[in-house]
């Protein structure tokens, strides 16, 4: 129970919200600098200089990989460049979301959600320095994935300890910290990529290191303003064990029903910094305007076409959302992930369009602005709708585990996107976009198929939470 003095302390607020959302708004925009500056160059690091034969030949473990890649996933036939890098790629990210499932375990077991975070972060920054090197590349990926596992979804769960049960400001709250998220991925590829295309790869990386740091140094200043997570609270008796309920079971089969499809949405969002950012590179006329101004746009600065309007479109679609609500006419949980789902494949059918109007030849950058823009709506229709989801409703006794198994979505889809990918140098661009928009499509269905048996859990349920303790030194 809530202690009196506890029940009697003043929340302190900036904007509305607890002023810990702000601190954890800024903390991850600098993870999400570190992460998507790093990603918007890597597909390119690989294909146009690491992966080349004289290079490769130095990297740590470069065989072996190559070698577990080609018998797993090409027949023990040779592998060319591009498609071991979209191999890369995918696992990279897909492992970067599996390892949340095991963070947040350790975190609701073991050491709790403040110290995960801190652990995750120096680990991810020195991943990001190790990357300078390019002989240990596989050595900073697989230090960037662990770092990620105890960071990302004890950064997530943190948002929703700020509120007490019940409070309606938890969805704004993750639409807010969402926004944060796609503003460290717009400046990422403009600062760590334009470094990478025109100083040198390991600039880039080194950027990226640097943001971590910063958002490092932000997070251990701000821990005063965070509530004590799940274990201190038990440590300090503030709260007692509970065994999960049969209603809490209800909302965990839930969720994992809602994991299926929302795999397909990811193995084909993935792309973008995959198999678009070869399209951005060889397959677009980049010419701002051509013929009146012929200055080129660099590859990677179309990875900050998304995250821009993420945060440009945000309010458009959160406002909307109200003007449905005064009218009862707003979509519940479920549909609108199906919505999302839907947009996304009309994204792709977008860059079909462009591969067949164009045919050998280059298409312009306009297609995907209009790519990026309506892929853009299917993402804030699924990806912070489900954050809020799993926050709401998963039981606050594994709600960090609940967070990581939600990143199991991308796990799953981003090794299906990188086995996908590796067929774009193969396959005709057309057919290709096709096949992604096909699987968006598929997700679309199921997940409307799911909102009659599951809306009675997801919209009507609000599985009984913790209170929420009041915020304590950081020394505690």
């Amino acid at each position: 129970m809530t202690t009196a003095a506890n029940a009697n302390v003043k929340e302190a607020e900036l904007f509305g919200h607890p002023r810990g959302l702000t601190f954890l708004f800024t903390t991850e925009m600098w993870e999400r600098f570190s992460y998507y500056g790093m990603r918007a160059i890597l597909v390119l690091y690989l294909t146009n200089f690491l992966l080349l034969p004289g290079p490769s030949s130095h990297v740590l473990g470069y065989h072996a990989v190559k070698s577990a890649f080609e018998a797993v996933f090409n027949g023990g036939r040779p592998l060319g460049v591009q498609p071991f890098s979209s191999l890369i790629y995918g696992n990279y990210t897909a492992f970067v979301y599996l390892m949340p499932f095991f963070g947040g375990l350790i975190a609701d077991r073991l050491i709790g959600q403040r110290y995960s975070v801190i652990v995750g972060g120096v680990t991810m920054a020195i991943a990001e320095f190790v990357l300078m090197s390019p002989n240990l590349l596989f050595v900073g990926l697989l230090l960037l994935i662990i770092g990620n596992g105890f960071f990302k979804p004890n950064i997530s769960t943190q948002v929703g300890n700020l509120y007490r049960p019940g409070d309606a400001r938890i969805d704004r709250a993750y639409s807010i910290f969402y926004v944060g998220i796609n503003v460290g991925a717009f400046f990422s590829p403009l600062v760590c990529g334009t470094l990478g295309e025109t100083v040198g790869y390991r600039w880039g990386f080194c950027a990226a290191g640097i943001g971590m740091v910063v958002g490092q140094l932000i997070y251990i200043f701000a821990l005063r303003t965070l509530p004590r997570d799940r274990m201190a609270n038990l440590k300090a008796h503030a709260v007692e064990k509970k065994k999960l309920t049969r209603q809490d079971w209800k909302a965990v089969m839930a969720l994992i029903l809602l994991c299926l499809p929302t795999t397909l949405f990811w193995a084909t969002y993935e792309q973008q910094g995959n198999t678009l950012n070869l399209w951005a590179q060889n397959f677009t006329d980049r010419r701002l305007i051509p013929g009146v101004l012929d200055w080129q746009i660099h590859v990677t600065t179309f990875q900050a076409f998304n995250p821009f309007m993420i945060f440009a479109f945000t309010p458009l679609v959160v406002s909307f959302w109200a003007w449905q609500s005064k009218r009862s006419k707003e979509p519940t949980t479920v549909t609108k992930m199906a919505m999302g789902n839907l947009l996304l494949a009309c994204s792709y059918l977008v860059m079909a369009l462009a591969a067949y109007v164009t045919g050998t030849g280059q298409a312009s950058w306009l297609w995907l602005l209009v790519f990026f823009a309506v892929i853009t709506f299917g993402e804030l229709y699924l990806s912070p709708i489900g954050l809020a989801l799993v926050a709401r409703v998963a039981p606050a006794q594994i709600l960090s585990m609940m967070m990581g198994m939600w990143f199991i979505t991308s796990f799953t889809g981003n090794l299906l996107q990188g086995y996908i990918g590796s067929f774009f140098s193969e396959m005709n661009k057309t057919q290709f976009f096709l096949l992604c928009s096909a699987l968006g499509g598929i997700a679309a269905v199921v997940t409307w198929l799911f909102e009659r048996p599951l809306r009675p859990i997801l919209e009507s349920k609000r599985v009984e939470a913790e209170p929420l303790p009041a915020p304590v030194p950081a020394a505690e």
